[in-house]
């Protein structure tokens, strides 16, 4: 495989992933939100809480649209760009996206349409189902997503078959049930809310600033405070319970965002800054935090959190049995009836996916030199700087953001939603959950590699059998169709804010008319 390609089409994916990733956390967050609002107003029977629903309803309809398009295309690239890919896993990994279009995305895209035309024909309680509908299929969405997703990051129930020459589910409630999934889940989820809390926010800050739509952004702003408070609180929490995952599942990519070179003496220290070099294999001018990373990574005081340089060790020990696995999988190949070769593969069947990574310097691993499973074992380290950084990066924007809920709920509830400088940092704020969120996603794929799913297939063996010309000629065409569409999807958002809730029709509740009361006959 042409490690060009592989590299163009792991860009491509990247661009139209981060791209994506732009519009889905919006869309979650939105969605509850629009519940939440819209609860407000069927308990209360104020008018204005419809205006508040229907404005902001308005601007998730928006973002929806071109969040579903990106998302069809990222399917499309499997088959695309990533075909060996799809052929090998596609048994275990298909399985999420189909139950995901069949059921998440019928269900949020039936009711969709009633939520947005349903509001004179249905009755207050039956419409707050349909948007509670629509909230839920998001979501659910996001559950079966990130469940394939998961997987790719912790292979269970499944297992290679060698007659095959494909994975194939053993236990899908193991893969369902994946805490690493489940982890990233809730953690992304969270991170939505945040985001959406953040838009509200910030939207409504712009009108109290101009002086606009008062009361629309008071009320906007309060509910914004109260349920980013709770989100962004719930994020770091659940952040660390991804961490904690991540201690038995990915050891490699624990080390590498804590540029953890050298096992250390239990409970181990968090680096908070350092300057990490792939290329010396240490971690310069590093400012530590006894004992955080153990506590948090093992939930102990006598847990070991591995470093790079001994889990590097770990990989070509594997890479070596993986060697043996290709062997005899290779004589079962030859002779299906070899049960000798069986028997030898199945005692390192585990294995098999480190000896592939051999494949990026000698056609047959068998062939491997030493020096050659030196490089492959150092292969399993990814990007340590990039890792780090981002990483840091990520929980710092987190805590700001919990300090500026924190704020924004001690202002509101206090009535003082008018404050100046509080308004204008919450404009300002707007894009940070989203650069956060990116950083995520890039800690959690580039964490993974050199693995297309880990352990098990790595990336540069799943790519199609493309051109260069074709992938630039696919990334080019990509990036100005959906560059024009962000400037379109932009553009209305900002035309909505522009227009403000006044210009979103609302019928007001009529007044309750009095009983007219028949005339009396006069007493004789």
């Amino acid at each position: 495989m042409d490690l060009a390609v592989v590299d163009l089409s792991r860009l491509q994916f990247a661009l139209t992933a981060l791209y994506h990733f732009l519009f889905v956390p919006l869309t979650l967050g939105l969605s509850f939100m629009l519940v939440i609002m819209e609860s407000i107003y069927v308990m209360t029977r104020r008018p204005i809480w419809r205006t508040i629903t229907r404005f902001w309803g308005t601007l998730f309809g928006i973002n929806f649209v071109l969040g579903v398009a990106t998302g069809i295309t990222m399917e499309f690239q499997f088959g695309m760009n990533w075909s060996y890919y799809s052929h090998y896993v596609g048994d275990i990994f298909g399985a999420p996206l189909a139950i995901e279009g069949l059921m998440a995305f019928f269900l949020e895209a039936t009711f969709v349409g009633l939520m947005f035309f349903g509001w004179d024909k249905l009755s207050k309680v039956g419409h707050l189902a349909v948007t509670f509908l629509v909230a839920l299929g998001t979501n659910l969405s996001a559950l079966w997503i990130l469940i394939a997703n998961g997987w790719m990051q912790n292979p269970v129930g499944s297992a290679f078959n060698p007659d095959t020459m494909r994975m194939e589910v053993t236990d899908f409630a193991a893969v369902l049930f994946n805490p690493v999934a489940q982890a990233k889940f809730v953690h992304t989820v969270s991170a939505g809310y945040v985001i959406a809390a953040a838009f509200v926010l910030g939207v409504s800050a712009f009108y109290l600033l101009k002086g606009r739509h008062k009361a629309f952004a008071k009320r906007s702003m309060t509910v914004a405070a109260a349920f980013g408070l709770a989100s962004s609180l719930s994020v770091v929490v659940l952040g660390d319970e991804s961490g904690y995952a991540l201690t038995d599942n990915q050891q490699m990519k624990l080390a590498a965002i804590e540029a953890m070179w050298e096992t250390e003496e239990a409970p181990a220290g968090l680096t908070a800054i350092g300057f990490p070099s792939l290329e010396e294999r240490r971690t310069d001018y590093e400012i530590r935090i006894p004992y955080v990373l153990g506590l948090i990574a093992t939930r102990s005081l006598d847990g070991e959190v591995q470093g790079i340089l001994e889990l590097v060790a770990v990989a070509q020990d594997r890479i070596e049995s993986g060697v043996l696995a290709y062997d005899a999988l290779e004589r079962v190949k030859a002779d299906p009836a070899d049960t000798a070769a069986r028997a030898a593969f199945e005692e390192r069947r585990n294995d098999l996916g480190y000896g592939l990574l051999l494949q990026q310097y000698v056609a047959d691993p068998r062939q491997a030199t030493p020096e050659q499973i030196e490089l492959a074992a150092w292969s399993t380290v990814p990007n340590v700087p990039v890792m780090f950084w981002t990483f840091r990066i990520m929980a710092g924007i987190g805590f700001l953001m919990i300090g500026l809920f924190a704020t924004a709920f001690v202002l509101a509830t206090l009535r003082k939603h008018e404050t100046k400088w509080f308004l204008r940092l919450a404009v300002l704020a707007i894009p940070l959950p989203w650069i956060a969120a990116e950083l995520g996603w890039v800690v959690a794929e580039v964490g993974r590699q050199p693995w297309a799913v880990d352990g098990v297939l790595p990336t540069f063996l799943g790519a199609s059998s493309l051109t260069v010309p074709q992938l630039w000629a696919t990334i080019i065409g990509f990036t100005v169709f959906y560059g024009a569409l962000a400037v379109v999807e932009v553009g209305l958002i900002l035309k909505t804010i522009k227009k403000g809730p006044g210009a979103i029709p609302d019928v007001l509740e009529p007044p309750v008319a009095e009983t007219p009361q028949a005339p009396q006959p006069a007493v004789a």
